[in-house]
């Protein structure tokens, strides 16, 4: 198959090595200096280029703040019989979008990333694959996550909406709060050492992805669950109750069996 990833950062890139033995890729990506290292593939710089390529598949790994406009600017030079499908972590406004451009779509959320999974080793990781769109596009994407050994879930994009306001939202909102309070520790924990490295990372995530995730209608709701458990767990420090933090603690070991 000819496919096309647009963009390559750190998911285009890592798209682009996991295609390109088997397919004939070509990556499209308008900054030269990301391409440095992009081998097997067909390197793009001008998005004319992409007529005479022709692909059967465009894959867009571009930053979700610019994932339609990318889409936008390369429609009128594709066959109308190519796919075109994203991995955006939120799909807000992306189903409105595919409904009215013309094209057969799959839409898929890889729910990990380069800043903490191991792009080596996938096998305890998860994806999701949004159960409205091209029956050829889901099989090929389902045919690579089997092979990455994935758990693959299908979701509507509402359901797939849901998820992400609850996988996403809560450890988001709650390691910003945790960076909220922070403080130089000059002897850090091991526990407070793991939640900084997993708060750097977060942080180094851009700025509109973690916007959105929190903008999610579905993630004030969340929000307001970790609120409704703080007040109960401060009202149990103050009061000294230990038959109450006992309780609390039974609570949420049992939640994360």
């Amino acid at each position: 198959m000819k496919i096309l990833i647009l963009g390559a950062g750190k998911m285009g890139s890592f798209f682009t090595d996991l295609l390109s033995f088997d397919h004939e890729v070509a990556v499209l990506e308008k900054d030269p200096k990301r391409m440095r290292f992009i081998y097997n593939a067909v390197r793009m710089q001008q998005v004319e280029e992409v007529k005479d390529f022709a692909p059967e598949l465009v894959i867009n790994c571009v930053t979700l703040n610019h994932t339609i406009d990318a889409f936008r600017e390369v429609l009128p030079y594709l066959q109308p019989y190519c796919i075109i499908a994203d991995i955006a972590s939120v799909k807000t406004h992306l189903k409105e979008f595919y409904e009215t451009c013309g094209f057969p779509y799959v839409s898929t959320h890889p729910m990990f990333g380069p800043t903490f999974a191991n792009l080596g080793n996938l096998e305890k990781e998860n994806t999701i694959i949004i159960s409205e769109g091209d029956h050829l596009g889901k099989i090929f994407f389902k045919d690579l996550y089997s092979r990455l050994h994935l758990n693959i879930r299908e979701y509507t994009f509402e359901e797939h909406d849901k998820v992400v306001a609850y996988s996403l939202g809560i450890p988001f909102a709650s390691t910003m709060v945790f960076a909220a309070t922070m403080k130089h520790q000059d002897a850090p924990g091991t526990t407070f050492k793991r939640h900084m490295k997993i708060a750097r990372g977060l942080l180094s995530e851009d700025d509109y992805l973690l916007t959105e995730i929190l903008f999610n209608p579905r993630t004030p709701k969340q929000i307001e669950r970790i609120q409704e458990e703080l007040n109960t767990l401060l009202d149990i420090i103050k009061n000294r109750d230990t038959d109450g933090i006992k309780t609390f603690l039974t609570k949420i070991r049992k939640n994360i069996e």
